[in-house]
């Protein structure tokens, strides 16, 4: 297949990309700055976003769409101004990849499309399927509403439409480095309570799920890209501090994270118990569905 991909660059792209090859697709890097790249046999680097470039020119036989880009939520303290580019990365992004479907003489036949469990809000008491409607009310799940509704568009244009809702991504880049420094120092504990829900999910099995959404012509819409095993902060920090052979015992108050953090500190000390329920129906199998594997693979190369 050719498969254009969004975001190609980052943690995740990078490594779909390397999968993608490996099974014999050629991917097509849409980059606002694709002189800084050098093509290969299997990868082309196409500009896009910029008015001096003309993707549709170069992707007329694109057969997927995968679009994961959007600026980082944990890169820094959750200004106003910071919040507003979290948004408008994310539908900045997903309005070009409807513009370019527009552009194309034969429409891609499916977009998958990057999402969140932030859609479900909070909760330290209810699970979330993909079942589950109502969003939640706060920044993340308005954020991940208007992305979700932007790329159902697609849908609109004929083309077959999914949303992964990614957990927390586990592997070599990520949150996982930041989660891991507390420990190396000895002083990991539990965050806030402890008792939020941590909904995670290895990279390998991010890639994946991706790779099944491309392949599954029967998935549509929301589909949860969690490992089916979620943990409380307390029981993912204990597994945590068990594989790198350091203590889990300092908490680190709810307080002083809020003070530090300001609303950025809901990554930390909020979450929600996300099960996919979608992906194990469809007979997608995972890699790692339990989170001691999971962090050894990682941590212990």
């Amino acid at each position: 297949m050719n498969i254009a991909v969004t975001g190609g660059t980052g943690f995740v792209g990078s490594k779909l990309t390397d999968a993608l090859i490996q099974e014999g697709h050629h991917v097509y890097i849409l980059t606002r700055s694709p002189e800084k790249y050098k093509d290969t046999e299997q990868v082309t680097h196409v500009g896009w976003l910029k008015d001096d470039y003309n993707p549709a020119a170069k992707l007329q036989d694109v057969e997927a769409i995968v679009n994961l880009a959007g600026e980082s939520l944990n890169s820094g303290r959750w200004t106003e101004e910071r919040k507003r580019s979290i948004l408008e990365s994310r539908i900045q992004a997903t309005e070009g990849v409807l513009e370019l479907i527009d552009q194309l003489d034969k429409k891609p036949k499916v977009l998958v499309n990057a999402s969140a469990v932030g859609f479900y809000g909070q909760s330290k008491t209810k699970t979330f399927t993909e079942e589950t409607t109502e969003p939640g009310r706060d920044f993340l799940a308005n954020v991940v509403t208007e992305w979700e509704e932007r790329a159902s568009q697609a849908k609109e244009k004929g083309v077959r439409t999914t949303y992964i809702r990614f957990g927390i991504i586990l592997g070599e880049k990520g949150a996982l480095p930041k989660m891991i420094l507390p420990y190396k120092m000895m002083i990991g504990g539990n965050l806030g309570s402890g008792e939020q829900w941590m909904s995670w999910i290895h990279i390998d099995d991010v890639v994946g799920l991706i790779q099944f959404a491309l392949q599954n012509d029967s998935i549509e819409g929301p589909m949860n890209g969690t490992a089916p095993n979620p943990k409380r902060n307390k029981d993912f920090g204990q597994t945590l501090g068990n594989v790198l052979n350091r203590p889990h015992w300092i908490p680190a108050p709810a307080f002083a994270l809020k003070a530090a953090l300001g609303d950025m500190s809901t990554l930390l000390l909020d979450g929600q118990s996300v099960i996919p329920k979608k992906a194990v129906a469809h007979g997608y199998t995972f890699q790692y569905p339990k989170l001691e594997p999971a962090l050894e693979s990682i941590l212990k190369k």
